[in-house]
């Protein structure tokens, strides 16, 4: 899908294409789910697209119930950041998208976190199920208000370094991040245990957290990268710093900085897009496809955005 198609420019385009990404078997009403008596509505008083449903009898379109609902943004300008942030490896920021369709910074700041929403999958997963592999990790992202700039005033994201415990099945090839408060052995190991599979063998790095995992798991081992040691016939965690180096280089190079009460949502994008890459037969259009099939059934407003401080 190229950025002159007529999705990104024609608001009815980019209606009719929702419309069959969503309704792949013909309108359903968001209200009550029916889908027998849902008619569209083709009065002259009626906006394009406009449905009723003969069950509950309410109105609808296809942003009613996605992340899309009750934007002034015209559709095809959400199709196209939808697009931009799905093919985009490390991102594209907000200060970008807003010079690039032409709304506010504010705009495409709001318009991004409710493309990061429908990216979120809050599931949990259940990596390393028939006797798989599964790399465990965690990463710190921020800035440390020791090495705050010289001259740099308070106040300005210097202060900590958010932590980040990521998974990786090995076989599927697919990933899971999750923000957490600490890396105490109380905390990572009820989210280890709940979502990979007790058949699994689970390779680490040396920290302490991870010691007795043996008790929970089929295997595991580590190796010590205190000691220089990274790779030890299948013992590894290789996997997964991969999957990191792409996360930091968005997050340092694109993304800059980010408050705490926002950063699940970006680990959640760096998240979709490893878990929908080409390696799986994602393509680009596909991948942006999945993204708006993941808008529906969650609702963002400003004022949750806004809560605390601004990433």
């Amino acid at each position: 899908m190229h950025l002159t198609a007529p999705i990104f420019a024609d608001k009815d385009a980019a209606r009719e294409y929702l419309e069959a990404t969503r309704w792949p078997n013909g309108a359903f009403c968001p209200h009550c789910g029916g889908t027998e008596k849902c008619k569209l509505l083709l009065g002259k008083s009626h906006r394009p697209g406009l449905y009723q449903c003969g069950d509950c009898r309410k109105q609808f379109t296809v942003t009613v119930g996605t992340v899309f609902e009750r934007s002034k943004v015209p559709l095809h300008k959400w199709l196209l950041a939808s697009h931009l942030m799905a093919s985009s490896k490390k991102g594209i920021s907000a200060h970008q998208l807003h010079r690039s369709i032409g709304v506010t910074y504010k705009t495409a700041w709001f318009m991004f976190h409710r493309i990061r929403e429908a990216m979120t999958d809050r599931g949990v997963v259940d990596f390393g199920s028939g006797g798989g592999t599964v790399e465990v990790d965690e990463t710190f992202i921020g800035r440390d208000k020791s090495k705050k700039p010289k001259g740099e005033k308070k106040g300005r994201g210097y202060h900590h370094k958010y932590k980040v415990l990521s998974l990786v099945d090995r076989d599927t090839k697919r990933a899971k991040s999750i923000v957490v408060d600490d890396l105490k052995k109380a905390t990572l190991i009820p989210i280890l245990r709940e979502n990979i599979a007790k058949e699994a063998t689970v390779y680490t790095d040396e920290a302490g957290q991870y010691g007795a995992l043996d008790a929970d798991f089929a295997e595991h081992d580590f190796v010590s990268h205190g000691a220089d040691e990274y790779v030890r016939g299948d013992v590894h965690t290789n996997t997964i710093e991969g999957y990191f180096s792409i996360f930091k280089r968005g997050m340092k190079g694109t993304y800059q900085h980010c408050g705490r009460q926002h950063l699940q949502r970006y680990v959640s994008e760096f998240e979709f897009r490893y878990n929908n890459r080409i390696a799986h037969g994602v393509d680009d259009t596909m991948r942006t496809a999945a993204l708006l099939k993941g808008a529906e059934g969650k609702r963002l407003t400003y004022r949750r955005i806004s809560e605390g401080a601004s990433a």
